[in-house]
């Protein structure tokens, strides 16, 4: 009976834990007068898993220069319907006006994602 429950315990918050959201207050994008990289994956989704540490990075070498913000769709599920995207992870890049300059979909290295921050004026 105890395993029973067990199993039926697991099964519940297997599929129960992609309905639940986070409720964390989202910065606002893109940060005004900052280019900003808007990265749009999920915590559980593998090449956003690959991207993580390179988003980790970008954010540190890049404050007070450029915001790089990261949204989990899975969490926060409005944000992949407000961005229109169809495909994780996808990039989106804004200059400091706040106006949609690049998006890309898919892994993007850190190369890339440097190069188009260059490309935006951020060194």
């Amino acid at each position: 009976m105890k395993r029973r429950c067990l199993v039926l315990t697991i099964l519940l918050c297997l599929v129960a834990a992609p309905a639940l959201a986070d409720t964390t207050p989202l910065p606002e994008v893109p940060e005004k007068g900052m280019v900003t990289m808007l990265d749009l994956g999920a915590h559980k989704c593998v090449p956003c898993k690959m991207m993580a540490p390179i988003i980790t990075e970008l954010q540190e070498e890049y404050k007070g220069k450029a915001a790089i913000i990261f949204i989990d769709v899975w969490q926060h599920r409005d944000e992949a319907k407000k961005y229109g995207i169809r495909a994780i992870p996808t990039q989106i890049f804004y200059d400091s006006t706040g106006k949609e300059v690049s998006r890309h979909v898919g892994f993007m290295d850190k190369k890339s994602i440097v190069a188009v921050l260059k490309k935006l004026g951020v060194e």
